[in-house]
Protein backbone atom coordinates (compact mmCIF):
# COMPACT_ATOMS: atom_id res chain seq x y z
CA UNK A 1 0.00 0.00 0.00
CA UNK A 2 1.78 3.62 -0.49
CA UNK A 3 1.12 6.03 1.42
CA UNK A 4 0.87 9.61 0.65
CA UNK A 5 2.29 12.06 2.89
CA UNK A 6 -0.18 15.59 3.01
CA UNK A 7 0.45 18.56 4.51
CA UNK A 8 4.02 19.15 3.40
CA UNK A 9 4.12 22.77 2.23
CA UNK A 10 5.62 23.17 -1.47
CA UNK A 11 8.47 25.20 -0.20
CA UNK A 12 9.58 22.99 2.54
CA UNK A 13 12.38 20.98 0.71
CA UNK A 14 13.98 23.71 0.07
CA UNK A 15 13.33 25.25 3.37
CA UNK A 16 14.77 22.37 4.91
CA UNK A 17 17.66 21.93 2.53
CA UNK A 18 18.46 25.36 3.41
CA UNK A 19 17.96 24.86 7.25
CA UNK A 20 20.29 22.28 7.04
CA UNK A 21 22.94 24.12 5.51
CA UNK A 22 23.12 27.24 7.42
CA UNK A 23 23.05 24.37 10.64
CA UNK A 24 25.82 22.63 9.26
CA UNK A 25 27.76 25.23 8.83
CA UNK A 26 27.61 26.67 12.33
CA UNK A 27 28.16 23.78 13.60
CA UNK A 28 31.07 23.07 11.34
CA UNK A 29 32.04 26.35 11.70
CA UNK A 30 32.95 25.87 15.17
CA UNK A 31 34.64 22.76 14.63
CA UNK A 32 36.79 24.78 11.86
CA UNK A 33 37.65 27.19 14.64
CA UNK A 34 39.13 24.62 16.76
CA UNK A 35 40.62 22.57 14.21
CA UNK A 36 42.74 25.60 13.00
CA UNK A 37 43.24 26.98 16.69
CA UNK A 38 44.87 23.80 17.44
CA UNK A 39 47.28 23.93 14.40
CA UNK A 40 48.01 27.33 15.08
CA UNK A 41 47.74 28.13 19.03
CA UNK A 42 46.50 25.65 21.12
CA UNK A 43 50.09 23.68 21.70
CA UNK A 44 51.46 26.79 22.69
CA UNK A 45 48.69 28.21 25.07
CA UNK A 46 47.20 24.71 26.68
CA UNK A 47 50.20 22.43 25.76
CA UNK A 48 53.57 24.57 26.53
CA UNK A 49 56.39 22.05 25.94
CA UNK A 50 60.21 22.19 25.28
CA UNK A 51 59.79 20.94 21.40
CA UNK A 52 57.18 22.20 19.66
CA UNK A 53 56.14 18.57 17.72
CA UNK A 54 55.04 17.02 21.00
CA UNK A 55 52.88 20.55 21.62
CA UNK A 56 51.38 19.96 18.66
CA UNK A 57 51.16 16.42 19.33
CA UNK A 58 49.23 16.97 22.33
CA UNK A 59 47.02 19.52 20.74
CA UNK A 60 46.34 17.37 17.82
CA UNK A 61 45.35 14.92 20.56
CA UNK A 62 42.49 17.33 21.90
CA UNK A 63 41.66 17.74 18.23
CA UNK A 64 40.93 13.75 18.00
CA UNK A 65 38.84 13.97 21.51
CA UNK A 66 35.97 15.27 19.74
CA UNK A 67 36.09 13.41 16.91
CA UNK A 68 36.03 9.85 19.45
CA UNK A 69 33.46 11.13 21.16
CA UNK A 70 31.28 11.74 17.82
CA UNK A 71 29.92 8.12 17.25
CA UNK A 72 28.81 8.46 21.34
CA UNK A 73 26.74 11.80 20.22
CA UNK A 74 25.66 10.06 16.86
CA UNK A 75 24.51 7.50 18.92
CA UNK A 76 22.49 9.07 21.34
CA UNK A 77 20.50 11.98 19.01
CA UNK A 78 20.21 8.85 16.48
CA UNK A 79 17.99 6.78 18.97
CA UNK A 80 16.54 10.30 20.20
CA UNK A 81 15.92 11.09 16.13
CA UNK A 82 14.75 7.71 15.56
CA UNK A 83 12.09 7.71 18.80
CA UNK A 84 11.03 11.41 18.64
CA UNK A 85 11.64 13.33 15.43
CA UNK A 86 15.21 14.71 14.13
CA UNK A 87 13.88 18.15 14.45
CA UNK A 88 13.98 18.23 17.94
CA UNK A 89 17.29 16.21 18.38
CA UNK A 90 19.11 18.81 16.23
CA UNK A 91 17.99 21.96 18.04
CA UNK A 92 19.54 19.97 20.64
CA UNK A 93 22.40 19.34 19.03
CA UNK A 94 23.34 23.16 18.01
CA UNK A 95 22.65 24.54 21.64
CA UNK A 96 25.40 22.06 23.27
CA UNK A 97 27.83 23.16 20.38
CA UNK A 98 27.19 26.76 20.79
CA UNK A 99 27.46 26.25 24.37
CA UNK A 100 30.70 24.50 24.21
CA UNK A 101 32.61 26.49 21.51
CA UNK A 102 31.33 29.74 23.85
CA UNK A 103 33.18 27.88 26.50
CA UNK A 104 36.40 27.57 25.31
CA UNK A 105 36.79 31.49 24.30
CA UNK A 106 36.62 32.16 27.79
CA UNK A 107 38.99 29.46 28.85
CA UNK A 108 42.02 30.06 31.32
CA UNK A 109 45.40 29.05 29.38
CA UNK A 110 48.30 26.60 31.24
CA UNK A 111 50.52 30.66 32.09
CA UNK A 112 47.07 31.07 34.42
CA UNK A 113 45.40 27.83 35.40
CA UNK A 114 48.22 25.36 35.27
CA UNK A 115 46.82 21.61 34.24
CA UNK A 116 43.39 22.40 35.10
CA UNK A 117 43.31 24.59 31.42
CA UNK A 118 43.74 21.75 28.94
CA UNK A 119 41.58 19.41 31.52
CA UNK A 120 38.68 21.89 30.40
CA UNK A 121 39.58 22.64 27.59
CA UNK A 122 39.25 18.56 26.18
CA UNK A 123 35.60 18.65 28.84
CA UNK A 124 34.79 21.42 26.19
CA UNK A 125 35.87 19.72 22.88
CA UNK A 126 34.37 16.62 24.15
CA UNK A 127 30.70 18.38 24.47
CA UNK A 128 31.79 19.75 20.75
CA UNK A 129 31.90 16.56 19.73
CA UNK A 130 29.03 14.98 20.79
CA UNK A 131 26.82 17.69 19.31
CA UNK A 132 28.43 17.27 16.08
CA UNK A 133 27.92 13.67 16.58
CA UNK A 134 24.24 14.04 16.41
CA UNK A 135 24.24 17.02 13.55
CA UNK A 136 24.85 15.91 11.01
CA UNK A 137 22.57 12.75 10.68
CA UNK A 138 19.89 14.70 11.67
CA UNK A 139 20.50 17.65 8.94
CA UNK A 140 21.48 15.40 6.27
CA UNK A 141 17.97 13.54 6.46
CA UNK A 142 15.88 16.40 7.14
CA UNK A 143 17.20 17.44 4.02
CA UNK A 144 17.04 14.50 2.23
CA UNK A 145 13.55 13.24 3.61
CA UNK A 146 12.06 16.37 2.69
CA UNK A 147 13.22 16.22 -0.88
CA UNK A 148 11.35 14.14 -3.82
CA UNK A 149 13.24 11.42 -4.84
CA UNK A 150 14.57 12.71 -7.95
CA UNK A 151 16.09 15.60 -5.90
CA UNK A 152 17.34 13.87 -2.97
CA UNK A 153 20.93 13.33 -4.00
CA UNK A 154 21.07 17.11 -4.62
CA UNK A 155 19.41 18.51 -1.51
CA UNK A 156 20.82 16.24 0.28
CA UNK A 157 23.78 17.60 -0.61
CA UNK A 158 22.91 21.05 1.16
CA UNK A 159 23.91 19.52 4.75
CA UNK A 160 27.41 18.88 3.22
CA UNK A 161 27.86 22.36 2.32
CA UNK A 162 28.18 23.30 6.01
CA UNK A 163 31.59 22.04 5.84
CA UNK A 164 33.12 24.15 3.14
CA UNK A 165 30.93 27.10 4.75
CA UNK A 166 32.09 26.95 8.47
CA UNK A 167 35.51 26.95 6.92
CA UNK A 168 35.69 29.72 5.12
CA UNK A 169 33.93 31.71 7.50
CA UNK A 170 36.42 29.83 10.16
CA UNK A 171 39.14 30.64 7.69
CA UNK A 172 38.19 34.59 7.71
CA UNK A 173 37.93 34.56 11.19
CA UNK A 174 41.57 33.50 11.90
CA UNK A 175 42.93 35.58 8.94
CA UNK A 176 41.28 38.74 10.30
CA UNK A 177 42.63 37.68 13.81
CA UNK A 178 46.12 35.87 12.41
CA UNK A 179 46.80 40.09 11.32
CA UNK A 180 47.52 40.79 14.50
CA UNK A 181 50.82 41.06 16.48
CA UNK A 182 51.90 37.83 17.65
CA UNK A 183 51.81 39.01 21.49
CA UNK A 184 47.72 40.24 21.26
CA UNK A 185 47.40 36.95 19.04
CA UNK A 186 48.26 34.93 22.18
CA UNK A 187 46.77 37.34 24.47
CA UNK A 188 43.58 37.78 23.64
CA UNK A 189 43.07 37.31 19.84
CA UNK A 190 42.55 33.87 19.75
CA UNK A 191 39.38 34.03 21.34
CA UNK A 192 37.37 36.26 19.22
CA UNK A 193 36.73 33.56 16.85
CA UNK A 194 35.18 31.27 19.79
CA UNK A 195 32.86 34.30 20.95
CA UNK A 196 31.38 34.91 17.85
CA UNK A 197 30.04 31.47 17.89
CA UNK A 198 27.34 32.86 20.20
CA UNK A 199 25.37 35.41 17.48
CA UNK A 200 25.93 32.10 15.27
CA UNK A 201 23.71 29.73 17.53
CA UNK A 202 21.05 32.17 17.82
CA UNK A 203 20.44 32.64 13.98
CA UNK A 204 20.69 29.13 13.49
CA UNK A 205 17.99 28.04 16.05
CA UNK A 206 15.88 30.57 14.69
CA UNK A 207 16.14 29.22 10.66
CA UNK A 208 15.89 26.05 11.62
CA UNK A 209 12.57 26.51 13.92
CA UNK A 210 10.92 27.65 10.94
CA UNK A 211 11.13 23.61 9.29
CA UNK A 212 8.75 21.15 9.91
CA UNK A 213 9.82 17.57 10.85
CA UNK A 214 10.50 15.49 8.35
CA UNK A 215 7.62 13.81 5.99
CA UNK A 216 8.65 10.20 6.17
CA UNK A 217 9.39 10.39 9.64
CA UNK A 218 6.05 11.54 10.32
CA UNK A 219 4.16 8.92 8.28
CA UNK A 220 6.70 6.28 10.08
CA UNK A 221 5.64 6.89 12.83
CA UNK A 222 2.05 6.68 12.14
CA UNK A 223 1.87 3.29 10.85
CA UNK A 224 3.85 1.93 13.72
CA UNK A 225 5.21 2.68 16.80
CA UNK A 226 9.45 3.33 16.81
CA UNK A 227 11.59 0.80 17.99
CA UNK A 228 12.29 1.09 21.47
CA UNK A 229 15.97 0.73 20.62
CA UNK A 230 16.68 1.67 17.06
CA UNK A 231 20.28 0.74 17.31
CA UNK A 232 19.55 -2.75 18.43
CA UNK A 233 17.18 -3.06 14.20
CA UNK A 234 20.50 -1.78 12.57
CA UNK A 235 22.90 -4.52 13.93
CA UNK A 236 20.23 -6.92 13.14
CA UNK A 237 19.48 -5.57 9.69
CA UNK A 238 22.31 -3.77 8.01
CA UNK A 239 25.14 -4.07 9.46
CA UNK A 240 26.91 -4.94 6.42
CA UNK A 241 26.17 -1.85 4.96
CA UNK A 242 26.95 0.24 8.05
CA UNK A 243 30.53 -0.75 7.70
CA UNK A 244 30.62 -0.60 4.02
CA UNK A 245 29.55 3.40 4.47
CA UNK A 246 31.85 3.83 7.15
CA UNK A 247 34.61 3.02 4.72
CA UNK A 248 33.00 4.55 1.76
CA UNK A 249 33.07 7.81 4.10
CA UNK A 250 37.06 7.32 4.86
CA UNK A 251 38.51 9.90 1.77
CA UNK A 252 35.45 12.51 2.04
CA UNK A 253 36.13 12.66 6.30
CA UNK A 254 39.65 12.11 6.10
CA UNK A 255 40.59 14.22 3.16
CA UNK A 256 39.02 17.09 4.63
CA UNK A 257 41.35 17.27 7.73
CA UNK A 258 44.41 16.28 6.16
CA UNK A 259 43.86 18.84 3.21
CA UNK A 260 42.95 22.23 6.20
CA UNK A 261 44.05 20.96 8.86
CA UNK A 262 47.34 18.53 8.42
CA UNK A 263 48.77 20.90 5.62
CA UNK A 264 48.64 23.88 7.96
CA UNK A 265 50.55 22.38 10.26
CA UNK A 266 53.02 20.54 8.10
CA UNK A 267 53.41 23.76 5.59
CA UNK A 268 53.95 26.03 8.37
CA UNK A 269 56.24 23.93 10.70
CA UNK A 270 57.85 21.91 8.61
CA UNK A 271 57.94 23.87 4.45
CA UNK A 272 58.55 26.95 6.80
CA UNK A 273 55.49 28.99 4.52
CA UNK A 274 53.99 31.98 6.60
CA UNK A 275 50.80 31.18 8.42
CA UNK A 276 49.14 34.02 7.51
CA UNK A 277 49.67 32.50 3.01
CA UNK A 278 48.45 29.42 4.33
CA UNK A 279 45.80 30.35 5.52
CA UNK A 280 44.80 33.04 2.50
CA UNK A 281 45.64 30.20 0.04
CA UNK A 282 43.43 28.07 2.45
CA UNK A 283 40.72 31.02 1.81
CA UNK A 284 40.69 30.61 -1.63
CA UNK A 285 40.79 26.94 -2.04
CA UNK A 286 37.36 26.90 0.52
CA UNK A 287 35.40 28.56 -2.16
CA UNK A 288 36.67 26.06 -4.65
CA UNK A 289 35.73 23.46 -2.08
CA UNK A 290 31.91 24.99 -1.78
CA UNK A 291 31.35 25.07 -5.35
CA UNK A 292 32.62 22.08 -6.05
CA UNK A 293 30.43 20.31 -3.77
CA UNK A 294 27.17 21.71 -5.10
CA UNK A 295 28.14 20.85 -8.55
CA UNK A 296 28.88 17.25 -7.63
CA UNK A 297 25.58 16.95 -6.02
CA UNK A 298 23.97 18.04 -9.47
CA UNK A 299 26.29 15.79 -11.38
CA UNK A 300 25.93 12.85 -9.04
CA UNK A 301 22.09 13.10 -9.32
CA UNK A 302 22.30 12.76 -12.88
CA UNK A 303 25.08 9.85 -13.58
CA UNK A 304 24.02 8.43 -10.57
CA UNK A 305 25.52 8.57 -7.25
CA UNK A 306 27.42 5.41 -6.93
CA UNK A 307 29.28 6.05 -10.13
CA UNK A 308 30.36 9.53 -9.66
CA UNK A 309 31.47 8.52 -5.92
CA UNK A 310 33.37 5.66 -7.45
CA UNK A 311 35.22 7.96 -10.00
CA UNK A 312 36.06 10.35 -7.26
CA UNK A 313 37.69 8.10 -5.20
CA UNK A 314 39.77 6.59 -7.74
CA UNK A 315 40.93 10.26 -8.58
CA UNK A 316 41.93 11.00 -4.90
CA UNK A 317 44.10 8.34 -4.62
CA UNK A 318 46.48 10.43 -7.34
CA UNK A 319 44.80 13.52 -6.59
CA UNK A 320 47.90 14.05 -3.63
CA UNK A 321 51.48 13.28 -5.94
CA UNK A 322 50.82 16.77 -7.78
CA UNK A 323 49.69 18.66 -4.47
CA UNK A 324 52.92 17.68 -2.46
CA UNK A 325 54.66 18.57 -5.54
CA UNK A 326 52.99 22.31 -6.04
CA UNK A 327 52.71 22.87 -2.59
CA UNK A 328 56.47 22.68 -2.06
CA UNK A 329 57.10 25.38 -4.36
CA UNK A 330 55.90 27.73 -1.74
CA UNK A 331 54.71 30.15 -4.38
CA UNK A 332 50.84 30.94 -3.34
CA UNK A 333 49.58 30.04 -7.02
CA UNK A 334 50.62 26.75 -6.67
CA UNK A 335 49.73 26.57 -2.95
CA UNK A 336 46.29 27.12 -3.90
CA UNK A 337 46.06 24.70 -7.36
CA UNK A 338 48.04 22.39 -6.28
CA UNK A 339 45.41 21.55 -2.59
CA UNK A 340 42.43 22.92 -4.42
CA UNK A 341 43.22 19.50 -6.79
CA UNK A 342 43.22 17.35 -3.73
CA UNK A 343 40.01 19.41 -2.65
CA UNK A 344 37.98 18.46 -5.48
CA UNK A 345 38.20 15.19 -5.34
CA UNK A 346 37.59 14.62 -2.06
CA UNK A 347 34.96 17.06 -1.20
CA UNK A 348 33.15 15.59 -4.58
CA UNK A 349 32.98 12.25 -2.69
CA UNK A 350 32.21 14.10 0.54
CA UNK A 351 29.10 15.43 -0.97
CA UNK A 352 27.34 12.29 -2.73
CA UNK A 353 27.47 10.49 0.26
CA UNK A 354 24.77 12.05 1.93
CA UNK A 355 22.12 11.21 -0.63
CA UNK A 356 23.70 7.83 -0.77
CA UNK A 357 23.13 6.90 2.91
CA UNK A 358 20.10 8.29 3.21
CA UNK A 359 18.43 5.72 0.63
CA UNK A 360 20.59 3.14 2.05
CA UNK A 361 18.60 2.79 5.29
CA UNK A 362 15.39 1.47 6.26
CA UNK A 363 13.48 4.84 7.60
CA UNK A 364 12.81 3.21 11.19
CA UNK A 365 16.45 3.55 11.90
CA UNK A 366 18.03 5.73 9.33
CA UNK A 367 18.73 8.36 11.90
CA UNK A 368 20.90 5.72 13.82
CA UNK A 369 22.24 3.83 11.14
CA UNK A 370 23.87 6.14 9.44
CA UNK A 371 24.97 8.16 12.25
CA UNK A 372 26.79 5.03 14.00
CA UNK A 373 28.45 4.65 10.27
CA UNK A 374 29.45 8.01 9.48
CA UNK A 375 30.14 9.18 13.06
CA UNK A 376 32.60 5.78 13.53
CA UNK A 377 34.60 6.80 10.51
CA UNK A 378 35.33 10.34 11.56
CA UNK A 379 36.44 9.08 14.99
CA UNK A 380 38.73 6.84 13.41
CA UNK A 381 39.60 8.32 9.76
CA UNK A 382 38.85 11.93 10.89
CA UNK A 383 40.28 12.29 13.89
CA UNK A 384 43.57 10.20 13.88
CA UNK A 385 44.77 11.31 10.28
CA UNK A 386 46.46 15.05 11.69
CA UNK A 387 48.16 13.11 14.20
CA UNK A 388 49.19 10.01 11.62
CA UNK A 389 50.34 12.78 9.49
CA UNK A 390 52.41 14.84 12.18
CA UNK A 391 54.32 11.73 13.17
CA UNK A 392 54.82 10.99 9.25
CA UNK A 393 56.44 14.05 9.03
CA UNK A 394 58.67 13.77 11.80
CA UNK A 395 59.56 10.16 11.19
CA UNK A 396 60.64 11.43 7.21
CA UNK A 397 61.87 15.06 8.15
CA UNK A 398 61.46 17.14 4.84
CA UNK A 399 59.72 13.87 2.71
CA UNK A 400 56.30 14.45 1.55
CA UNK A 401 56.19 10.91 -0.53
CA UNK A 402 55.15 9.16 2.72
CA UNK A 403 52.33 11.27 3.36
CA UNK A 404 51.13 11.06 -0.36
CA UNK A 405 50.99 7.40 0.12
CA UNK A 406 48.99 7.32 3.00
CA UNK A 407 46.31 9.68 1.55
CA UNK A 408 46.44 7.26 -1.37
CA UNK A 409 45.70 4.33 0.77
CA UNK A 410 43.17 6.73 2.49
CA UNK A 411 40.73 6.77 -0.42
CA UNK A 412 41.92 3.37 -2.01
CA UNK A 413 39.43 2.17 0.99
CA UNK A 414 37.05 4.44 -0.06
CA UNK A 415 36.75 3.30 -3.76
CA UNK A 416 36.95 -0.29 -2.18
CA UNK A 417 34.16 -0.20 -0.26
CA UNK A 418 31.95 1.84 -2.50
CA UNK A 419 32.72 -1.39 -4.75
CA UNK A 420 31.31 -3.10 -1.88
CA UNK A 421 28.28 -0.99 -1.58
CA UNK A 422 27.55 -1.71 -5.07
CA UNK A 423 27.29 -5.31 -4.98
CA UNK A 424 25.59 -4.95 -1.26
CA UNK A 425 21.34 -5.76 -1.09
CA UNK A 426 19.20 -3.42 0.57
CA UNK A 427 18.62 -4.15 3.61
CA UNK A 428 14.69 -5.09 5.11
CA UNK A 429 12.54 -1.86 3.64
CA UNK A 430 9.36 -0.84 5.57
CA UNK A 431 6.13 -2.36 3.40
CA UNK A 432 4.68 0.96 2.93
CA UNK A 433 6.59 3.36 0.50
CA UNK A 434 6.34 7.20 1.59
CA UNK A 435 5.57 9.81 -1.65
CA UNK A 436 6.84 13.25 -0.71
CA UNK A 437 5.44 15.85 -3.42
CA UNK A 438 7.36 17.65 -6.13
Amino acid sequence: MQTTVQGSPTRQPGRAAFAAFVGTTIEWYDFYIYATASALVFGKLFFPQGDSFYSTLASFGTFAVGFFARPFGGLVFGHLGDRIGRKKALVATLAIMGIGTVGIGFLPTYASAGALAPVLLVLLRVAQGIAIGGEWGGAVLMAGEHAPKAKRTFLASFAQLGSPAGLILALLAFRTVGHMPKEQLMDWGWRVPFLLSAVLLIVGIFIRSGVSESPEFAAAAKREKPARLPILDVLSNAWGKVLLCLGANVIGVAGAWFCNTFMLSFTTETLGISRSLMLDCLFIVAFVHFFNQLFSGWLAQRVGAKKFLAWAAGLAMLSPYPMFILVSTGKPLAIVVGIAITVMCMSGSYAVMAGLMTDAFDVRYRYSAISLSYQSCAALAGGLTPIIGTVLAHAWPGQWWPLAVFYSALAAVSLLCLLGLQTNKSDVRSPATVVVPE
